[in-house]
This record gives C-alpha cells, sequence and structure tokens, in this order.
C-alpha cells in the first residue's frame, strides 16, 4: 500500500512540476593553462610564443568564440626550468582547473610534466619542442604540431653531407635532455650516411659558458658546427668562434633556437648560418593563413615581433580552436582528442595538418633558412 502510495504522489504531482527545457548551452569561458619562459634566457621563446596564440584566440573571441564560449589563456613564468614548470603544471590543473595546457616551451621542461599530463589525463597541445620522448613511445594526450629534431637533424644532416658534400661535421649542444635530443638526431642521421661527428661539446642550460666546448669541438677541425641550445648560447658560440678560429665554417642551427633572436643577437655574424623551421616563413604571401596572422598580430598584439615562433603559436591558437568547433556534443578532453583523431585532416588557410588514433604531430615539412642579412630559404634546399 505505501508502496502504491509513492508511485501515485508522483504520478499525479509530475503534472504540477515545471516542464524541463531545452539544455542550456555552456557559455563558460573555456580555460587553458600555458608554462612557459617569460623570463630569463629563453624568454624571447616564450613570449612570442604566448603572443601568437594570444592573437589567435583574440581573433576568434571577437568572432563568437567555440559555439559562444571564450578562450581564456593563463600563463605562467618557469624560466625554462623544470621544477618551475612542475609547479605551474600542478597549480593549473588543480587550481585553475584549465581544459587543456598549451604552447610549453622547451625540452626539459616538458619532460618534467609529462607524467602529471598522462595521470591528470589532460591534453598537452602544440609544445614547442620536437624531442622524440613527445612521439615515441605513443603519447595518447600530447598533440604535436611541429616537426621532430630527428626530422631536423636529417634535412641539416642531407644538407650538409648529401649537398655540400662535407665529411667534418661537428655538434654544439646543451647539457640537458634538449641538448641530448639534438645530439641523438645528428649521430643518427650521419649514422645513416655512414659517418659520425668527428667532435661535440657541450654547456649548461641557461648560460653563455661556452669556452670549454669551443675547446672540445675546434681541436678535430671541423667543416660545420651543428648547434642544439638556446639562442643566448648559440650566438655566443658563433661569435667566439668567428673571432678567434676564424675560419669558413658553417654553422647549423635548429628551429628552437628562435630565428629572429639569434639574428639580432648575431648582427653580421650571422652571415652564412643556416636555421632548419618547422613552419613556413612568416612572409609567405601565398598562404591565407600567413595574411590572417599578420592581421591578428597587428590588431591584437602589435607590440609582439613577427617571427616563427609567434607563428607557431598562431598556428597552435587557430589548430585548437578548429578542432573544439568539430566536437559534436558536449566538449570534454576526451571529446576533444577523439575528434581531432576522427576528423584526421585540418586546413588552416592553405596550411595542413594531419592526424589519426596513433599519430598526434600535425606536421612534418622542414624549411632551411639563411639570416643574413635578411631570413629567407637556402637557395640550393629542394
Amino acid at each position: 500500500m505505501i508502496r502504491f502510495f509513492l508511485v501515485l504522489v508522483v504520478f499525479v504531482s509530475c503534472p504540477f512540476l515545471p516542464a524541463a527545457g531545452p539544455a542550456q548551452a555552456d557559455t563558460s569561458p573555456l580555460v587553458l593553462g600555458q608554462s612557459c619562459a617569460l623570463s630569463g634566457p629563453a624568454q624571447n621563446l616564450g613570449r612570442e610564443m604566448r603572443a601568437g596564440l594570444v592573437a589567435a584566440f583574440s581573433q576568434v573571441n571577437d568572432n563568437g568564440g567555440i559555439h559562444g564560449r571564450e578562450i581564456k589563456l593563463l600563463s605562467r613564468d618557469d624560466g625554462y626550468e623544470p621544477d618551475e614548470a612542475v609547479r605551474n603544471t600542478k597549480e593549473l590543473i588543480t587550481d585553475d582547473q584549465v581544459f587543456a595546457l598549451i604552447g610549453a616551451v622547451g625540452t626539459p621542461t616538458s619532460m618534467a610534466v609529462v607524467p602529471i599530463v598522462n595521470e591528470s589525463r589532460i591534453p598537452f597541445f602544440g609544445p614547442f619542442t620536437g624531442a622524440e620522448f613527445l612521439r615515441t613511445p605513443f603519447q595518447p594526450y600530447v598533440i604535436n604540431i611541429r616537426a621532430s629534431y630527428f626530422q631536423e637533424m636529417e634535412k641539416l644532416a642531407s644538407y650538409l653531407i648529401d649537398k655540400k658534400k662535407f665529411t667534418r661535421v661537428a655538434c654544439f649542444y646543451q647539457n640537458d635532455s634538449y641538448g641530448f635530443a639534438g645530439l641523438e638526431g645528428i649521430e643518427r642521421a650521419l649514422a645513416k650516411r655512414g659517418r659520425q661527428l668527428v667532435s661535440k661539446g657541450s654547456y649548461e642550460r641557461n648560460t653563455v659558458a661556452v669556452m670549454g666546448a669551443m675547446r672540445d669541438i675546434y681541436k678535430a677541425e671541423p667543416e660545420a658546427v651543428v648547434l642544439v641550445g638556446a639562442y643566448t648560447a648559440c650566438a655566443e658560440f658563433i661569435k667566439l668562434s668567428k673571432n678567434k678560429v676564424g675560419k669558413d665554417i658553417v654553422y647549423c642551427n635548429i628551429s628552437f633556437v628562435g630565428t629572429e633572436s639569434l639574428r639580432e643577437a648575431l648582427g653580421s655574424y650571422g652571415s652564412g648560418v643556416v636555421v632548419s623551421q618547422v613552419v613556413p616563413l612568416p612572409q609567405d604571401s601565398d598562404l591565407t593563413l600567413i595574411s590572417e596572422y599578420h592581421t591578428a598580430m597587428a590588431k591584437y598584439q602589435h607590440d609582439a615581433q613577427i617571427s616563427f615562433t609567434s607563428l607557431e603559436g598562431f598556428i597552435a591558437g587557430r589548430l585548437f580552436t578548429e578542432i573544439a568547433r568539430a566536437v559534436k556534443g558536449e566538449l570534454t578532453r576526451e571529446s576533444f582528442i577523439r575528434t581531432m583523431e576522427e576528423v584526421g585532416k585540418f586546413d588552416l588557410g592553405g596550411l595542413s595538418l594531419e592526424f589519426g588514433p596513433q599519430d598526434h604531430q600535425g606536421m612534418d615539412a622542414i624549411y632551411l633558412t639563411e639570416i643574413f642579412p635578411i631570413v629567407r630559404k637556402v637557395r640550393d634546399d629542394n
């Protein structure tokens, strides 16, 4: 009798309850977190990466956001130090409850936070590093936009060995996971050609103490030096080398160095210096994306530098937006990653990026550039 009464009450009372309306769209801000170097010797990279992201998100927000949701970017300074990156990442996830992490800068900092990323099951989107550990073994929560350091080193080895016909290549590298990643990359690329480094030398992160590395490297009389370091240390090494060694040596850097910062630090010492790039030239007028990038930077980040790094940040911001907009139903971390894998190919104003269930790297292209007197593609780079 009691059971019947309860059912009857519910049945009779239901007509008097307010009718359920349509589900309300989520209009709360979509909060993203970034830990990067905003101070210290690598600060230009962090500031430029952030500028590109801010320009992209500001442009999106002015056009309705992501289905009415404004994108909010929280950036914290880690000074390119792993311990600070860990602290920032934990606070962004726990205190700020960010939807995803985006635009991290550096290999050692990324290596320190990836265990937190995997434990928290949070997207780690568009890090500014080509380190192999973010690609192999497959990391389900890591989304890479750029080609890897191994790919950059393969391109440089092809240029130096196959085209320039050099036989004596050395490596200057940062004594940490970033430097080791680049060092392994060039050693692998040379080994494919039956060669090995004639010498190598290292320096400590966040310093410009390069004299010891110079002594180690030049005793073998290399024809070319591949550099894997921050722009301050690389610039110091190149300037001192040209003053002290005085030989016609070719210097090649990978993209993380920050082309514009290196160029400014070197001045005329940049003559003959080559840098590999993982995004198109910021002055490439053939791409609609580049035009949109210039428009956004002029409007929202007019004091920031037009650079490969800020362009990479802009690409990361635009790609994140396109994936989020493509999600059908509720936007969650899982649906975001699943949509990226299922849609697969994304066109950003003429720049194509492609992903898959076991492929979280969007681009593979490598470009070689000279940096003096202007930044331009290397003439004999096919």
